[in-house]
């Protein structure tokens, strides 16, 4: 199905105001979950509506939450989410930092009581929109092993970075702390395809291809860490930046956002940092240099000859400059949360989509 940008958010809107959302908190979620669409990203968008809308319905994500600081200086701010819907508290989250750092030249807000908050790199690029660069990233429930381990020990913890680049898009890089995110191993099981060996461990640690060892709640397997220790490493960064420095739960205190009890809070927490380029002497000339790296990268040999060397979010912003112009080719497993969403609330797909 291809869809407008303007009537998937116009979609996700009005899903979202049917279960006591406000619009604006409707429009702020809608945008992030479309843009994760338009920028490919399918893993992240609206095919997880269907997931926050039980857990607004039930209560576990509060429909009128109002995300507050609750304790901050001249340059940090603590931020409690107030249980509310992750798009809303992160983006509340990310502007207080670009604030700060606007103020500063640095900012942080760190964030407690969330949810899932979908694409980190929607937040990151905030930050570079505005002349800053951005840091985004987040705890999760258990989901990953480590080395040495058996069982999970951290979340997939996505982390992400985005920068202005003068003539070019934003540089955005947005990245599982994992081998893979969870989410394409769900697709893959709900596709009924078998993964490549090193996404996922059994119960006792070993490779296997199945999905569904790790689809099945409770999860008899886990995610392997990106690059060994080297991802175990920076999902305990994360975990210490998120969680510990925001006064939130820890790694087993989290709730599934996915699979447990929606009349519960998750406690997720989130970090956001950003640097006001315009503070730095170096900010002056940062964009024409990011520029210039990335032509001379371009213009670098390539492997066999041909081909073409991709700076980190290049792809994502040629997909989105696709779907402004012709719209989001939905896949298959989006469409169908999409069309589950619209027969639970009585909503009409828009006629345009096709």
């Amino acid at each position: 199905m291809r869809i407008a940008i303007e009537e998937l958010e116009k979609l996700c809107v009005t899903a979202l105001c049917r279960v006591g959302v406000s619009e604006p908190d409707a429009r702020t979620t809608a945008s992030v979950l479309v843009l994760a669409d338009a920028w490919g990203v399918f893993t992240h968008g609206v095919r997880n509506l269907g997931g926050y809308l039980r857990r607004l319905q039930a209560g576990g994500i509060r429909p009128a939450g109002r995300p507050r600081i609750t304790a901050d200086g001249p340059a940090w701010a603590l931020v409690d989410g107030d249980a509310t819907l992750g798009m809303v508290s992160g983006v509340f989250a990310m502007r207080t930092a670009i604030d700060k750092a606007r103020a500063c030249g640095l900012g942080y807000a760190g964030l407690r009581n969330t949810c899932h908050f979908g694409a980190a790199g929607c937040y990151a690029v905030m930050a570079a929109k505005d002349g800053m660069i951005g840091l985004a990233m987040a705890n999760d429930t258990p989901t990953v092993t480590a080395p040495g381990a058996a069982g999970a020990v951290f979340g997939s913890n996505p982390f992400s970075f985005a920068a202005p680049a003068g003539d070019e898009p934003p540089v955005v890089l947005d990245m599982a702390t994992s081998t893979v995110a969870g989410g394409k191993v769900f697709l893959a099981a709900t596709r009924g395809e078998s993964i490549p060996e090193g996404w996922v461990v059994d119960g006792e640690g070993n490779p296997t291809t199945d999905p569904t060892v790790f689809t099945a709640f409770p999860h008899r397997g886990s995610l392997t860490p990106m690059a060994a220790h080297k991802g175990y490493g920076l999902a305990f960064m994360i975990e210490t930046l998120t969680s510990i420095l925001a006064g939130a739960g820890v790694v087993r205190t989290l709730a599934s956002w996915s699979f447990a009890d929606p009349s519960i809070p998750t406690d997720h927490s989130a970090a956001f940092f950003a640097v006001d380029l315009a503070s730095m002497p170096t900010g002056r000339t940062f964009q024409d240099s990011m520029s210039r790296m990335i032509r001379e990268i371009r213009a670098l040999p390539k492997a066999g000859g041909g081909g073409r060397i991709f700076v980190p979010g290049e792809l994502e912003w040629a997909r989105h400059a696709r779907a402004v112009k012709e719209g989001i080719e939905l896949p298959p497993e989006a469409v169908s949360a999409l069309r589950q969403v619209a027969q639970s609330l009585g909503l009409d797909i828009p006629p345009g989509a096709a």
